[in-house]
This record gives C-alpha cells, sequence and structure tokens, in this order.
C-alpha cells in the first residue's frame, strides 16, 4: 500500500514539474482509455471492448456509414477483427445484416432490440457517465470540442476519414428541401434527427 501511495504521488509529481503539454495529454488519454475499456470490459454478455464499441458506433451512424467497412475504419480495426466481431454480435443477437436496397453486393449493419437495449444501459459506462455529468455544462462542452479538434487533426494527418456529425459538415444544406435538410454530396433529403448522425463521408467546412 505504501509503495502504490509512493508511485502515485511521484506520478503526480511528475505531473506537475517538468512534463511537457504534449506527453502529459497523451499519457492521460491513455489512461482514460485503459479505464474506459475496463469498464467496457465488465458491461456483461461475454462483450469485449471492440464489440461494445462496434454498437455504441452503430447506434448514432447514418444510412451512408452502417456498412462493415465503415465500421472497421471507424474503429481503426483490421478487416479479420472487424468480420469476427461482426460475426460474434450477429450471433449473439445484437445486430443483424440486411443487403442494400439498391445493390446487393452491400451489406448493412443493423442493430437489433436486444442491441439498442444494451448500448442504451451501457453507453457511456457508468463511471464514465457519472464523472461526465459532474462536469460543468461548458466545460463539457468545450471538452468535446477540443476532442473533436484533436481526433480530426489526428485523421487528417493519417488520410483517414473524419466521421464527423452531418449537421456539421461542409455537404450539409439545411432546409433544402421542403420539409428537410438536404445532403449536398449525395443529393437525398435528410431528415432532422439523421442530420445529427455520424457520416463516413463527412468533411469539415473550410475556414
Amino acid at each position: 500500500m505504501h509503495e502504490r501511495a509512493g508511485v502515485v504521488k511521484l506520478v503526480s509529481i511528475r505531473y506537475n514539474i517538468g512534463m511537457e503539454d504534449g506527453v502529459k495529454i497523451v499519457s492521460l488519454i491513455e489512461r482514460l482509455g485503459n479505464l474506459l475499456r475496463a469498464e467496457e470490459r465488465s458491461s456483461g454478455a461475454g462483450l469485449l471492448p471492440v464489440h461494445v464499441q462496434m454498437l455504441s458506433y452503430l447506434s448514432v451512424c447514418n444510412r451512408y456509414s452502417d456498412t462493415p467497412a465503415a465500421v472497421t475504419e471507424f474503429l481503426g480495426a483490421t478487416k479479420g477483427t472487424s468480420s469476427q466481431s461482426i460475426a460474434v454480435l450477429e450471433r449473439k443477437g445484437f445486430l443483424r445484416k440486411r443487403p442494400d436496397g439498391a445493390d446487393g453486393r452491400v451489406v448493412r449493419l443493423d442493430l437489433t432490440a436486444k442491441g439498442r437495449r444494451f448500448v442504451e444501459r451501457n453507453f457511456p459506462p457508468a463511471g464514465f457517465g457519472s464523472a461526465i455529468e459532474e462536469m460543468k455544462p461548458g466545460d463539457r462542452t468545450a471538452l468535446a470540442r477540443l476532442l473533436t479538434g484533436l481526433l480530426a487533426s489526428l485523421q487528417k494527418g493519417n488520410g483517414g476519414r473524419m466521421f464527423g456529425v452531418c449537421n456539421t459538415c461542409r455537404f450539409f444544406k439545411k432546409d433544402a428541401l421542403p420539409g428537410s435538410h438536404q445532403c449536398g454530396l449525395t443529393l437525398e433529403p435528410l431528415a432532422e434527427d439523421e442530420s445529427m448522425k455520424i457520416c463516413r463521408e463527412h468533411e469539415r467546412p473550410a475556414a
């Protein structure tokens, strides 16, 4: 116990003196990631963190972003890991596959009622949810904005897709059609609830 207390004290000192901001930020994000994955593993149903993350993503992505390829890109996983995870979740009844209405070669992934209930009960995990709720509303908004910017910079640097919220995309056209918005990329109408979902085709507006 004394040894652990000493380690915690040493870590605290390192954070307060002499640690560069970049190293400190990465270390904090890494620690938060470890804690998040630990909570995801304890969510029950015999699911791994990657399974929980996949279900969470499918609960908020739009109709352009619910394919196995999109899931793989969003999670930064390999095709093998993604395929195995989809098979596990399908077998356990959390999601189902369906052919695309316009192109039978494309597979879509839908959450089942069981999958939606799981996400509602387990994401964000209880510990993280409570900690976030304790933050001031302004701090939550600021943190979300800063983390979104950091993620966007990393994705841009790695040549990855942005996966941003539809109504913040440069292609989004608010109230462009009678009774609905429009995607400027596909020219298809967008309902209000669709405009608040994550899209793999997202691009940030020009500064």
